[in-house]
Parts: structure tokens; C-alpha cells; sequence
């Protein structure tokens, strides 16, 4: 097995976010590990014909500026805990935010939480984690939480 030094972290500033950077930070403080956060804030609107809905300039970057201060607090956790620590702030899919990073930054390991939705849910909220497996350039470790 290839030595891990490399570790990209997902967050979205949820319970399950916060599992994966405590796990990725404990991963890699041994290992002498760096650590990429990355937070993907894809705005999606919908259009209908024939009328084109247009996102305000001012609302895209207030939820820029509030995703970067949140990013910057995850940042924090890692860089407090001794490990190199990089961020990435997106406005892409999640999944591809992390694929492409990952593969940017030569990553050995992509650490993400999942909220393990089932059924009705899995099929309507769709799974990141899951699109990610299919786009990541290397290994995908999840951690487990249950709403």
C-alpha cells in the first residue's frame, strides 16, 4: 500500500463533516500527513422558460465571503493540530470539487462524512460520497453518522 501523505477532507460544516476532519486529522498527525479542506458551495437555481432567473452578484458573494469564514474556522482545527493544512473553496458539485482537487494535489486519500440516508431519501438527496467513489483519482474513506 502506497504511504498516505496526501489527505483531502470534505466539509460542509455538518456533523458528519466535523467526524471526517477529526478522523483525517488523526490519520494524519501520525503519518506526517498534509491535509486539503475543501468546501464546494454550489449555487443552483433553476431556470424556466422563457423567463432567465439571474443570482444577484451581491448574493454570490455574501455566500463566497460566509463560506470562506466557515472554511477558514475548519482550517483552523487542523492547522491548531500541528498538521500542514491547505484550503479550497469551490463553487462546483461537491463531488467534482473533490475529484478535481484531489487529483491536483497528487492525494493519496479523499476523507468525507456521510449522513447514511436510505430509500426515499438516498434516492431524492443522492449521495455525494457515492459520486465522488465513481470521480476520485484515488482511495474515499467515509465516516459514518446517522441523522
Amino acid at each position: 500500500m502506497k504511504k498516505i501523505e496526501t489527505i483531502v477532507v470534505a466539509v460542509d460544516f455538518s456533523v458528519g463533516s466535523d467526524a471526517a476532519l477529526e478522523a483525517a486529522i488523526e490519520l494524519a498527525r501520525p503519518l506526517g500527513a498534509e491535509i486539503h479542506v475543501v468546501h464546494s458551495y454550489e449555487l443552483r437555481v433553476p431556470t424556466m422558460m422563457p423567463y432567465e432567473v439571474a443570482i444577484p452578484q451581491s448574493f454570490i458573494d455574501e455566500t463566497r465571503n460566509a463560506a470562506a469564514a466557515k472554511l477558514a474556522v475548519e482550517v483552523r482545527k487542523v492547522s491548531d493540530a500541528g498538521i500542514t493544512v491547505h484550503s479550497h473553496l469551490a463553487d462546483t458539485p461537491a463531488a467534482s470539487a473533490l475529484a478535481s482537487t484531489a487529483e491536483s494535489v497528487g492525494a493519496d486519500l479523499i476523507v468525507m462524512g456521510t449522513r447514511g440516508h436510505t430509500g426515499l431519501k438516498h434516492i431524492i438527496l443522492g449521495s455525494v460520497a457515492e459520486r465522488t467513489l465513481h470521480a476520485a483519482p484515488c482511495s474515499v474513506m467515509t465516516v459514518k453518522t446517522v441523522d
